[in-house]
This record gives C-alpha cells, sequence and structure tokens, in this order.
C-alpha cells in the first residue's frame, strides 16, 4: 500500500508531467487512482511523487490493458497487499502470452486453410449447419451469427442453409480469427477480399500482421507502466 511521500506540486504540475489534462487528473483522483491530495488551509490541492507515479502508472496500464482494468490495478496498488497486485499483473501478462500463442497458430492456420485447391472439391462436398458447427466444434446459432453478419453467408435451397466447399473454407478461416481475438468488425472488413480473391493472401498477412503489432504495442506499454507502478509499492521484504 502506498504512502504520500514528501514533495509538493499544484494540480497543473501533476498534468503536464503526466500528460494529462488537469480535470483528467481531477477525475483520477475522483476514481481512486489517485490518492486523495493533501489540502492547504485555503482548499488548494497539494500533490506529492505519489500521485504523479499513480498518474503515469494509469497511462501507459491503460494502453496495455484498457483504462477500467488499468484503475483497477493501480487502485490495488494504494489498498491491496502486494502479493496481490503481483497476481493480477502475472493474469495480464499470462493473457497477453496466450493471445500471442494462440495468434501464431492462427496465422499458420489460416495460412493453411486459404491455400487449400478448391478445385479439388466437388458440390457434393456442401455442408449443413450442424454438420459445419459439429466440425469446427462452435454452436449453430454461431454460424448463423456469423450469416447474419456477412462473414460466412451459405447458399440456401428451399430455406436451409448448405455450405459450399468455399464457404466451409471461409468458416474455418472465421473461427481460426475469432480464436485469436478479431472482433466482427475488423473481420467484416476482412472477408470479402479473401472470399473475392482480391489481395486475400496479402490482406489477410495485414489484418495478422496488424494483431501482432497490437499484442506487443500492449506489452511495452505494460514495460513501460513497471517504474511508476514500482515507486507506489514498499520496498522489497516490507510488510504488505
Amino acid at each position: 500500500m502506498s504512502t504520500l511521500e514528501s514533495g509538493s506540486m499544484r494540480t497543473v504540475d501533476v498534468a503536464r508531467r503526466s500528460g494529462y489534462s488537469v480535470q483528467q487528473i481531477r477525475n483520477l483522483e475522483r476514481d481512486g487512482v489517485l490518492p486523495p491530495a493533501a489540502r492547504t488551509a485555503s482548499g488548494y490541492r497539494v500533490y506529492a511523487e505519489v500521485h504523479l507515479n499513480s498518474a503515469l502508472a494509469y497511462r501507459a496500464l491503460a494502453g496495455g490493458t484498457g483504462p477500467v482494468e488499468a484503475k483497477d490495478i493501480v487502485r490495488a496498488a494504494h489498498q491491496d497487499p502486494v502479493a496481490r497486485l503481483l497476481a493480477r499483473l502475472d493474469a495480464v501478462h499470462a493473457r497477453l502470452d496466450r493471445e500471442r500463442t494462440e495468434l501464431a497458430l492462427a496465422k499458420e492456420a489460416a495460412a493453411a486453410i486459404a491455400a487449400e485447391p478448391m478445385a479439388q472439391v466437388r458440390p457434393a462436398d456442401a455442408m449443413g449447419v450442424s454438420e459445419l458447427a459439429a466440425a469446427l466444434g462452435v454452436r449453430a446459432s454461431t454460424l448463423r451469427h456469423w450469416d447474419a453478419e456477412g462473414l460466412v453467408v451459405p447458399d440456401r435451397r428451399d430455406g436451409i442453409r448448405r455450405y459450399a466447399p468455399a464457404q466451409v473454407r471461409d468458416a474455418r478461416i472465421v473461427h481460426q480469427l475469432r480464436g485469436a481475438g478479431y472482433r466482427i468488425e475488423a473481420l467484416r472488413r476482412l472477408m470479402p477480399d479473401l472470399r473475392s480473391g482480391r489481395h486475400g493472401a496479402a490482406t489477410l498477412g495485414a489484418a495478422l500482421a496488424a494483431r501482432e503489432a497490437g499484442i506487443a504495442a500492449r506489452s511495452r506499454a505494460l514495460l513501460e507502466a513497471g517504474p511508476a507502478l514500482l515507486a507506489l509499492l514498499p520496498p522489497a521484504g516490507a510488510h504488505g
């Protein structure tokens, strides 16, 4: 749990040094990301290094975990035992590692699936919703959702969905990329190029590279948060 160190700063000083506005600093204090500031006799806020480090830690963490979780982590640095805070940080790193591993698998799988020769398949190889759902290990409602979103649109015969081999391939690609963390909006932009063959491999490669860059940026943000977050903790070996 952090304590107020020596030092005296105004709200504007903390704002300038952390890259935030004065109002944002006040909002972070209101939300408990910064501990309560001391007050002068005339009611002006007086901040210390703990407030600056809290703002800096939050700013970096927000890039690595998102603002909601970043607020929780910095509040934990003020309130929770150190072991609990470290466990939370370990969980964040583990999540990033899992995303990186899933992305690597998705890159291999999507490339292999997209490269499969379609000339060797026959129309009779089409699959129904239940068959394809079982083959992918998803619910039939997931395939219907992908259909509604325009990601994998099957043929319809007498109102019954039938997935031609090319559509089965698309479903496998979507399944892999969804597992790697791709959102529906991003896939909605990606899949038309893959289906039409316009820059398909290049488009897929660019999307995967963008996802990889995003993970790397979040990892870097966690590293950048380290010094400021560490400054909020008691010395190693101290109680807490």
